[in-house]
């Protein structure tokens, strides 16, 4: 079963998500993981796509577009809105609003939650999914 971690942000604004998640995915691309980054649509993968190369100086996370994967063998980050191909299982950054279908073929999954209320309630609704999986989510409240 994977580790399930809940990080609940203040803000209600889409970019603060969408930071999170770079400086997330980075950290985890320093130690050494392979991370999927599931999205909620096309629109938003471009934006983080654009963000991962942008979102600080002197940033970088090596990274593509889930359906470019095999065009880029030294990305370490996919971003795609269906499943991880290949060996993407390290680390599922999950902002979409349901569970991943293959949740359990991660090692460790990170809910990205922020003010947001449809984001909230979808939150509530997956921490609810995974304590039904007899999975404990632990909760990280980012200020």
């Amino acid at each position: 079963m994977p580790q399930v971690d809940f990080y609940v942000l203040p803000s209600a604004d889409p970019a603060s998500r969408r930071l999170f998640t770079c400086r997330l995915a980075e950290k985890a691309w320093k130690a050494g993981h392979k991370i999927f980054i599931r999205s909620t649509d096309a629109t938003e993968a471009a934006v983080l796509d654009d963000l991962l190369w942008t979102f600080r100086q002197g940033s970088f996370v090596p990274h593509t577009l889930a359906e470019n994967h095999e065009n880029d063998p030294l990305a370490a980050a996919l971003i795609g809105t269906g499943t991880a191909p290949g060996d993407f299982h390290d680390l599922l950054i999950n902002l979409a609003p349901d569970v991943s279908e293959d949740w359990q073929t991660y090692r460790r999954i990170a809910e990205i939650v922020d003010g947001d209320e449809a984001v909230r309630r979808a939150g509530r609704e997956k921490y609810r999914f995974y304590r039904n999986q007899s999975i404990e989510p632990a909760t990280h409240r980012i200020d």
